[in-house]
């Protein structure tokens, strides 16, 4: 009913990353290796680009 084709994968992105950025965040005070933090953060932005494109799109 409603087409919302005007959606824009840098907004979506920057959303999924921020959420993921404060989880690694919270892991990295707890002791976590920066290096797997970000890359789980850079894992879980690609995999929230991949199901928004796939699903919500």
């Amino acid at each position: 009913m409603y087409n919302n084709s005007t959606k824009d994968p840098l907004v979506a992105a920057v959303t999924a990353g921020l959420g993921a950025g404060a989880v690694a965040c919270f892991s990295v005070s707890q002791g976590q290796n920066i290096l797997v933090a970000i890359g789980v953060t850079a894992f879980a932005t690609t995999v929230a680009l991949i199901i928004d494109r796939l699903f919500f799109n």
